[in-house]
């Protein structure tokens, strides 16, 4: 038995508390009265795990992109950035659209120190699995060969795939052609691409009755239309990145120019800011990274992503000390509304699952100490790529423990 002390953030109410977890099985035994005897006993906050539901670890049967990233590195950085359980996206050489591919990817998930859900991906002319997953739609070309040349196309894929729980990367592929000759990134995927790609989306998850979410939302157009949507009761659910809550277009300069390029783009402070106000509000259900680990040599050639796991925990002490986050907003975005998205696809030895600390779910915790300020430093991450955009940003707090079913890993 490993049994923790702290301040414990619980929906409504943040209350001192002592969590026991059975190392055996992995899960809370119980929650009660502080005794101040314990395994170990903080001051910090003690939230249920984080967990990033949009991630690329980058490993497949092909093996072709493992030099980036792969399952155990990526768990690395995720107990580093306070994460105990992860989404990974399908977009590999290998893209996990059948039965056989996919359980291939699942083999290579056993060496993971923290719990992986796999993605598969819907691409022309594929079908639904034969057992439940969560798949991932890309409207257009982003990263990788799995993606539509058109809006019809997209239709017809989705009409097989009714009812299912699908994730949009939501930029309009005809749109995108439209632009394709700008004269820098931003330009060539524009806020409009966006904002019709949501609207198409939207369309799609009402017509074929799929619980829908948009990945990585990145301008106002679209989450008023996210917000539209759900007040007319679509199910459909979003997600927001660090970088697009932290960074925007007056913050480019030519020498971090292709550092912080993705897709979507970087927009402007005006979308940023709102995406901030969406996220508090409950308007965005996630903080999700897009933790996309290339190299230094291919982000100095243009490639698009950044990585994101190591940094997780210190930067929601940014959204509490600049924003007025509250532990309950965290262990909303961060913690429960990713539990819940995860539920559905967990083993049955993970009980009732992650994102709550009560008896019976996954003794896995992040403990955050929200004013002992973090630097960013490339020496102390673990992603293999080995770079944050985040270097040199000093952030309020920190990641004091994450707990991985009743084994600490200290910080």
């Amino acid at each position: 038995m490993f049994t923790i002390e702290g301040n414990v953030v619980l929906p409504g109410e943040t209350r001192r508390r002592r969590v026991e977890i059975d190392t055996k099985s992995g899960l809370i035994a119980r929650v009660g009265e502080p005794t101040g005897e314990a395994d170990l006993v903080t001051g910090n906050l003690v939230f249920p795990s984080f967990g990033d539901i949009h991630v690329h670890a980058r490993e497949d049967a092909s093996g072709k992109q493992t030099y980036k990233e792969d399952f155990l590195t990526a768990s690395a950085a995720a107990i580093h950035g306070g994460v105990a359980f992860i989404a990974d996206m399908p977009n590999n050489p290998v893209a996990p659209v059948d039965d056989e591919r996919w359980r291939a990817k699942a083999g290579l998930v056993r060496k993971a120190d923290i719990e992986v859900v796999l993605y598969a991906a819907i691409a022309p002319g594929t079908s639904p699995l034969s057992f439940p997953v969560p798949y991932k739609l890309f409207m257009a070309a982003s990263v990788g060969d799995v993606f539509f040349d058109n809006r019809e196309d997209i239709r017809v894929a989705l009409a097989r795939y009714r009812g299912q729980a699908v994730s949009f990367h939501a930029e309009d592929p005809e749109v995108l052609r439209q632009h394709a000759d700008a004269p820098d990134h931003a330009g060539k995927r524009p806020a409009k691409a966006e904002a019709d790609g949501v609207e198409l989306a939207i369309a799609l998850i009402e017509e074929f009755g799929l619980q829908g979410k948009i990945c990585h939302l990145s301008t106002a157009a679209g989450l008023k239309k996210l917000s539209a949507a759900k007040a007319r009761g679509v199910a459909v659910t979003a997600e927001v990145t660090p970088h697009h809550l932290f960074s925007d277009l007056d913050g480019l300069t030519p020498a971090n120019r292709n550092w912080l390029q993705m897709n979507p783009p970087l927009r402007t402070v005006a979308d940023r800011e709102a995406l901030i106000a969406g996220l508090k509000d409950g308007s965005i259900d996630y903080l999700a990274t897009d933790h996309a680990p290339h190299t230094r040599e291919e982000k100095e050639k243009g490639t698009s992503g950044v990585p994101h796991l190591d940094t997780y925990g210190p930067f929601v002490t940014w959204l509490m000390a600049n924003h007025g986050f509250s532990p309950q907003d965290v262990a909303r975005v961060a913690a429960e509304n990713p539990a819940r998205f995860v539920r559905p696809y967990l083993r049955p030895e993970l009980g009732q699952g992650f994102g709550r600390i009560a008896k019976g779910y996954v003794g896995s915790l992040t403990v955050i100490d929200p004013h002992a300020p973090t630097v960013v430093r490339r020496e102390d991450l673990k992603t293999k790529c080995g770079w944050s955009p985040f270097e040199g940003v000093t952030f309020p707090g920190s990641v004091y423990a994450t707990i991985i079913r009743g084994k600490v890993y200290k910080f």
